[in-house]
């Protein structure tokens, strides 16, 4: 029995249905796997191949056991400037300044005047992550000649939070492409076009709202630990510190990186990831109803984004309809699973995690061929299962020929890495 389905738990026999009908449904795509496979390999360029088999995400197949998750340990981290420069050090982190209980912050004060936005319009794919990369082979290098960099995948900490979260999403889908260079799995987003017509459609007071988010990491953050917030300055959301952090979800080995806000401005605080902190705005709670939908839905994608790299706090400021901060709050990661279990029917951590460690496994069995440009595009869509389709020479191949070349090159060969990527 595939181990995607065997242990799933029913609560009626309409469900004992619908679970033989997934285990049969499984049993034929993979029949029909190891002919797909001869027909990618046979495949002309920019040809897609499409695949039968499928991923279920029916939620009771992954209410089990907690999975091995080990606790992520940072191996560096890098920064990207006001012109989304890359630089491999620390110039971008920021300290954490408490703010009062109800510290009246404005959240709209620079919108119109102060405020350099990124443009979101160009996806940047894994370029970061793979020059921190070749920028120090020198930590993530394996004995393992196969597998060079020593990890099964690498991702962006975003792509594994939307995994988390979709056994329980109902709005939006997504598109993972993967491709495998020499041994290690690269999963980078597709935008989707659901998501690409709701960015070119936001409505101004949306844009705004999005901003006030980095502004209230502007009134709560400074430049040195000793510093103070200068709520004054421009908000530039090309700026980011992000971490690099490796980690094992069952038999994965994962290398991620993520954005950090910031972290304690007590430099004996704990080490990194463990002083990192993750900084949010929410609109302020009146109705038992809002309470609950908070913990839903928010609280669901928080929890994610923060357990994936071992962030253990979450400040949230609260605000008004008129983006003033009303009340700030302060939420432990590891205690947010504890906080939703009087809610009905609430999400699950281990049902995220159960999802992501066998979606994970699906893409292992799945991606065969070592090259990178045969992409595996895995698309999902709510009250779907999961499917993919296999393209070569395609839009949608993303690990670009500067890293493929050096990747590929033994490591006695390759140059010291210089101190900036230009």
């Amino acid at each position: 029995m595939d181990r995607h389905y065997n242990r799933g738990h029913f609560s009626s026999e309409g469900q004992q249905n619908r679970f033989k009908q997934e285990r049969s449904s499984l049993k034929r795509g993979r029949e029909h796997d190891r002919g797909n496979e001869i027909n990618a390999r046979r495949a002309r360029p920019n040809e897609c191949v499409s695949s039968l088999q499928t991923m279920s995400v029916l939620r009771q197949l992954y209410d089990r056991d907690f999975p091995v998750y080990k606790q992520p340990v940072e191996i560096g981290y890098f920064s990207l400037d006001s012109k989304r420069t890359f630089w491999n050090d620390a110039r971008q982190l920021r300290y954490y300044v408490e703010p009062e209980k109800c510290p009246n912050f404005n959240l709209r004060d620079g919108y119109r005047d102060r405020f350099v936005k990124r443009d979101d319009s160009i996806k940047e794919k894994l370029d970061h992550i793979l020059r921190w990369i070749l920028a120090n082979r020198h930590k993530v290098q394996s004995k393992n000649v196969t597998c060079p960099v020593g990890v099964d995948f690498v991702t962006w900490r975003g792509h594994l939070t939307k995994l988390l979260t979709t056994p329980y999403e109902t709005q939006e889908g997504w598109l993972l492409a993967v491709s495998k260079l020499a041994g290690t799995l690269y999963i980078s987003e597709v935008e989707t076009e659901y998501a690409c017509r709701n960015r070119e459609n936001r409505t101004e007071r949306h844009e705004e709202m999005m901003y006030w988010g980095y502004k209230f990491e502007q009134y709560t953050c400074a430049d040195e630990a000793q510093g103070c917030p200068d709520s004054g300055g421009v908000v530039n959301t090309n700026e980011a510190f992000c971490t690099v952090v490796q980690t094992r979800l069952a038999e994965h080995k994962l290398l991620f990186s993520g954005e950090v806000d910031c972290r304690e401005a007590n430099l004996q605080a704990p080490q990194a990831p463990a002083c990192y902190i993750e900084l949010k705005t929410s609109a302020e709670i009146h109705t038992p109803k809002q309470r609950s939908n908070f913990h839903r839905y928010k609280l669901l994608k928080w929890w994610a984004q923060s357990f994936l790299p071992g962030v253990p706090k979450i400040v949230a400021g609260f605000r008004d309809n008129d983006g003033q901060v009303v009340d700030v709050e302060t939420f432990k990661t590891s205690q947010i699973s504890q906080l939703i279990k009087t809610e009905y029917n609430c999400w699950k951590p281990t049902v995220c995690m159960n999802f992501c460690s066998d979606f994970l496994s699906f893409v292992r069995e799945t991606v065969r061929e070592d090259d990178p440009r045969t992409v595996y595009l895995f698309s999902w869509d709510p009250h779907k299962d999961v499917t993919f389709t296999i393209h070569r020479d395609s839009e949608y191949s993303f690990l670009p020929d500067w890293f493929v070349k050096e990747m590929t090159r033994p490591l006695c060969e390759t140059p010291a890495p210089p101190r900036t990527c230009n």
